[in-house]
């Protein structure tokens, strides 16, 4: 069936989160039940904790090295990462994410890391908490990025 022109299998994947929906198939959904999306742009700091900041912009900066080169420059180091984090982390959605690391990896999906490494949304940032590129930042930048952690 066809809601508002978008295909009933795309409604399941958008509900399940495997699929992001555009603004314009969104607005044709909810006009159907007598809505319409209003978009308002207008910047808004998220509310991390010390550690969730810290660790963002920690993998912001290294998103700043990250290329394609780069990421198989970076390989063998996430590689024994992703297989030191499999032997401590327990239980979801850590286990889960780092199964998405390393597809992220495995598939050199550049863009996809960029997003994962700079994101502000709860997905990206619990991401970053079983993250497999521990080791790649030098200890100068490294020290850099901490001293300015507010």
């Amino acid at each position: 069936m066809i809601m508002g022109g978008v295909r009933q299998p795309s409604i399941s994947q958008f509900l399940s989160g495997r699929i992001e929906f555009s603004d314009e198939q969104l607005d044709r959904l909810l006009s159907c039940m007598g809505y319409r999306l209003e978009v308002s742009h207008r910047p808004v700091r998220p509310q991390l904790t010390r550690s969730e900041r810290r660790s963002w912009q920690l993998h912001r900066r290294l998103s700043t090295h990250l290329s394609r080169s780069g990421l198989q420059e970076w390989q063998p180091t996430i590689e024994r990462n992703l297989e030191r984090l499999r032997t401590s982390v327990r239980g979801q959605p850590h286990l889960r994410n780092l199964d998405r690391w390393e597809s992220l990896v495995r598939r050199t999906d550049v863009p996809g890391l960029h997003r994962v490494l700079t994101g502000l949304d709860r997905d990206s940032i619990e991401m970053r908490e079983v993250s497999p590129l521990g080791g790649l930042l030098s200890q100068d930048e490294r020290s850099e990025v901490l001293r300015t952690v507010s």
